[in-house]
């Protein structure tokens, strides 16, 4: 039997309802919960990013901001700006878009978001809260891959899991997210030996890798739930790091590209915003 479906786009529009209401509460008290994105250079795929957070915005009733800056910009201009951000009351999440043009330091703009307004989960703070058990913000991708993990109903206590992948973005926080879950968590990255023997032990796979249809049939654990993070352009279509078709037929729960876990990744920007905005209120 073909493995089930976990549909980003089905489980992102009953979010995405609860977020708008949400927001319509805090309008009610005064505050329209704000996210600012600065976008550096004029990068297509970032372009898209961007408008689709601008549009998640205006479909949730939250307040949207696009800061654009030039392809020159000068670290000390760029870092004016999240300053600047820093002290709006108007903006709860602040958002650098990735990646910056090269001659810009990545670590040390995100460095200057306020932790409690960095909804993307990278300020080193928020990271320090992930590993040691906090309260900090959740990175948006591997919170929407866990969230989808949840919907399967499977108890998660005590199961294996693999983490294919060792960003700081996806595969490091993934794992750390599994934990608090009590798996029991392995993570795979490009020099590790016999990839397959750790994930045909998988019972929960998640693929954060880069490379299209590099996850196979042949390594995959029958019955394991397979979550693709990746998003691969190829001859002009979106493919996974799942080799979705052979997989399916082995998994018991697979997401799709597109439609899986990237559409669950600015959903969870704007619950991220949102949580920022109840949070200031409570401080106010």
């Amino acid at each position: 039997m073909p493995a089930r479906i976990l549909d980003g786009r089905v489980m992102s529009e009953t979010l995405r309802a609860e977020i708008s209401q949400r927001v319509s509460e805090l309008k009610k008290r005064g505050i329209t919960p704000g996210l600012a994105v600065i976008l550096a250079g004029n990068d297509p795929a970032s372009e898209i990013y961007v408008r689709n957070k601008g549009n998640g915005c205006l479909e949730t009733g939250m307040y949207s901001e696009t800061v654009r800056l030039p392809e020159s910009i000068s670290q000390e201009e760029l870092e004016a700006e999240i300053d600047r951000l820093n002290q709006d009351s108007r903006i709860h999440g602040i958002l650098v878009q990735l990646p910056l043009p090269k001659h810009l330091d990545a670590a040390s703009a995100l460095a200057r978001i306020r932790p409690e307004k960095d909804v993307d989960g990278f300020h080193l703070l928020n990271a320090g809260s992930l590993m040691t058990g906090g309260e900090g913000v959740i990175p948006c991708t591997p919170k929407g891959a866990l969230y989808m993990i949840r919907q399967t109903g499977v108890d998660l206590a005590g199961k294996d899991a693999v983490v294919i992948g060792r960003s700081n973005i996806v595969g490091k926080p993934m794992a750390m997210l599994l934990l608090r879950e009590n798996c029991t968590v392995t993570v795979c990255h490009s020099r590790t030996k016999d990839l397959a023997e750790y994930t045909r032990r998988a019972d929960i796979l998640v693929a954060a890798v880069g490379r299209a249809g590099f996850v196979t049939a042949d390594m995959v654990k029958p019955g394991a739930i397979v979550i693709d993070v990746g998003i691969n352009r190829v001859d002009g279509k979106v493919k996974g790091d799942v080799d979705f078709d052979s997989v399916r037929e082995v998994a018991s729960w697979i997401t799709p590209v597109p439609g899986g876990v990237g559409k669950m990744t600015i959903t969870m920007l704007l619950q991220n915003t949102l949580e920022a905005a109840e949070r200031a209120e409570k401080k106010a």
